[in-house]
């Protein structure tokens, strides 16, 4: 059966071999800007703002960073999701695409967390209202709305110990998880390309044989 793969297959599969390279590279990005940026960043509702504009003005290529950590951020998710749809439009449903998939699909949830915790962190107006807005959507889910509202904000209002958290949780939890679930779905995807390749070349090698003599 892999040696029946047609050229749209073909297509496909090397699509989603590059995205997985992109998404680990967009991964790496984030993390080590994130890491450059936490050493001036302080995650408390009267400094967060402030902090980041000191290290937008004031810290040398500190726009940079900041510049490429949102680009990154926003580039695994778009990647991630392309990667879905590329999978799926290559019919990527045998055994052996079963981790990429879980990966990917981990991989697109988790990135999506880490913008939503990126919500609050830069403690501007927009992002203090939307995401009060979003608690109260958060609230209203069954059982366990109030509850998981009350560990995101430590509290019933919005405030430095509502920083510190979504920062523990962005960067500590969700980034790592990111940065293994990219590795594991690089690694997955590669080792499906070399299953792959490998019988079509052999396959080939043998029909040269048969030509030549």
């Amino acid at each position: 059966m892999l040696a029946q793969e047609n050229r749209f297959d073909i297509v496909m599969r090397r699509t989603a071999t590059i995205l997985s390279v992109v998404i680990i590279t967009f991964s790496l990005i984030a993390a080590s800007t994130g890491i450059l940026l936490s050493i001036y960043y302080e995650p408390a509702s009267g400094r967060a703002y402030q902090s980041l504009k000191m290290i937008t003005e004031e810290i040398q290529y500190g726009w940079l960073f900041r510049k490429a950590h949102h680009i990154a951020g926003n580039g695994i998710i778009v990647a991630a999701l392309i990667q879905i749809v590329v999978m799926f439009l290559g019919r990527k449903f045998t055994k052996s695409w079963y981790t990429a998939w879980v990966s990917g699909i981990f991989l697109t949830l988790t990135v999506i967390g880490l913008s939503w915790t990126s919500m609050i962190l830069g403690w501007d107006q927009v992002g203090f209202w939307r995401f009060n807005i979003e608690l109260g959507t958060i609230e209203v889910i069954p059982f366990i709305g109030q509850q998981l509202r009350e560990i995101l904000t430590g509290g019933s209002g919005v405030s430095t110990l509502t920083v510190q958290r979504l920062y523990t949780i962005h960067s500590y939890i969700l980034s790592t998880a990111a940065i293994i679930l990219s590795v594991v779905h690089l690694v997955s995807v590669l080792w499906v390309e070399k299953q792959v390749s490998s019988p079509q070349e052999l396959v080939q090698g043998v029909g040269a044989s048969v030509a030549e003599s």
